[in-house]
């Protein structure tokens, strides 16, 4: 009979860590690099660019028509942007529906104050490697993505809040 030891017990633990970190890794290949600059028509508006707001916070905000988490995570940044603003903070709703019509209507409901973007081609949600609605990209006055956020689900405070004021305090 064989005998456990500490390291038949760790090496494996550690293994699957290592293997977790590398999936995670892979699934955030944007961090730490510069946030791909594009130009999208804000829904009855002007053509928004990216790197405009340099200098700024910016969170981009992925959505879809169809996603009721999106709703309400679009209306809690609205929130997010009135109180922080005038520190820097600038948001923006990316659409990544097929239908313009669609869109259209989602972004009239729910009624924010900052620019909906219209990606209907979707090149844009390529670049950013959106693969699931809602994803915040949270970009730092430099132009980098510091983070990315898949279905940020919030119970209080947002996951997501600490680090966009570290970021405004930067």
């Amino acid at each position: 009979m064989r005998t456990i030891s500490l390291i038949d017990r760790a090496v494996p633990a550690l293994l699957s860590l290592c293997a977790a970190f590398a999936v995670w890794a892979a699934d955030t290949p944007l961090i730490g690099r510069e946030a791909p600059d594009f130009s999208l028509r804000a829904m009855g508006g002007d053509n928004t660019r990216l790197s405009e707001a340099r200098g700024q916070v910016v969170v981009l905000a992925f959505f879809g028509s169809r996603c009721n988490t999106c709703r309400a995570q679009l209306a809690e940044l609205d929130g997010v942007r009135r109180t922080y603003g005038p520190a820097g903070l600038v948001v923006y709703g990316v659409s990544i529906d097929d239908s313009a019509d669609d869109a259209r209507g989602f972004a009239t409901s729910v009624g924010v104050g900052f620019p909906m973007l219209a990606d209907p081609g979707k090149a844009v949600g390529r670049e950013y490697a959106i693969d699931r609605l809602p994803t915040l990209v949270i970009v730092d006055r430099a132009g980098k993505v510091r983070y990315v956020h898949r279905d940020p689900k919030s119970h209080g405070e947002p996951v997501y809040l600490r680090e966009l004021r570290r970021l405004l305090d930067e």
